[in-house]
């Protein structure tokens, strides 16, 4: 049985000021990556090995590499842009030939949804929040629409990451118990100021205690809340998010809605009369 481990091609050249110092440690990688047998290697960003650690006289990455590669004694696979291989892959034609090229087409829509639905638990544990179906199909949705410079399922990803933060820090709710105590505790807060002011201390120092009290249970009960209460998140908060990213508004369009857009321009021709071009264009 394989292990997949990822290599951080960043973390061993770091610090490797000295001619030797990068390939050095590259081998030892290697070496136990060889001992043990049951490891297979993943490179995120695998065009950074063209050059990664080639300082003067010395080997980069990819040169390293290339003999294990080729007689087999290590299984990597990498992941890169189709950009970046053209510029970096096709022009070693060596380390291209020891790589069998996989093209990743990006999902579709119900795919993205899938992946989604696959992910979403560790946000839902992360955020404290639930995710509705609803609110995941129109992250991929709306993703697919309204940003184009970026690729599914990624930027959904990031809209329901944004969302779960969001409702996590802006909208965590108040019990009626806790929109008590914390109404009493600033009654009792104006009340010691007065105690103050009217010079009445052994008074201010009872209700300073009783502050504290009140504190400490409003404390109690929040811990509660975060341990015990689930904000569900749906497509309106999705919405809110993207409204956010790109700045145009987003709103739901229900079907009655719907249905009354496309009847627009009877209903605006029983309103003006003699623009019927105007109207159309409209």
């Amino acid at each position: 049985q394989k292990q997949i481990y990822t290599l951080d091609l960043s973390a061993l050249v770091a610090g490797s000021r000295y001619r030797g110092d990068f390939e050095e440690r590259l081998k030892k990688v290697l070496k136990e990556i060889r001992t043990r047998g049951d490891i297979v290697l993943f490179i995120d960003e695998i065009h950074t090995l063209v050059g990664a650690g080639a300082a003067e006289g010395a080997i980069d990455a990819a040169s390293i590499l290339k003999p294990m590669l080729a007689r087999g004694d290590l299984q990597t696979i990498g992941a890169t842009t189709l950009d970046e291989f053209r510029k970096h892959f096709e022009k070693d034609a060596a380390l291209e030939r020891r790589f069998q090229s996989v093209k990743v087409e990006e999902p579709n829509i119900p795919d993205a949804i899938e992946i989604l639905d696959g992910l979403k638990d560790r946000y839902e544990v992360h955020h404290g929040v639930k995710f509705t179906d609803q609110a995941i199909a129109s992250a991929v949705n709306m993703a697919d629409r309204y940003i184009s410079d970026r690729f599914l399922p990624d930027k959904a990803i990031d809209l329901i990451d944004e969302a779960g933060s969001r409702m996590r820090v802006y909208k965590k709710p108040l019990d009626a118990d806790k929109q008590k105590l914390a109404d009493n505790l600033k009654d009792l807060r104006e009340q010691k100021i007065d105690a103050v002011h009217s010079q009445l201390y052994e008074k201010a120092a009872q209700m300073r205690d009783q502050e504290k009290t009140l504190m400490d249970e409003i404390e109690s009960l929040e811990n509660t809340e975060a341990s015990n209460i689930d904000m569900i998140i749906d497509e309106e908060e999705i919405a809110e998010v993207l409204a956010q990213w790109t700045g145009i508004p987003v709103h739901r369009l229900t079907q009655e809605e719907t249905a009354r857009l496309l009847d627009m321009e009877k209903e605006l021709h029983k309103r003006i009369v003699g623009q019927k071009e105007a109207l159309e264009a409209v």
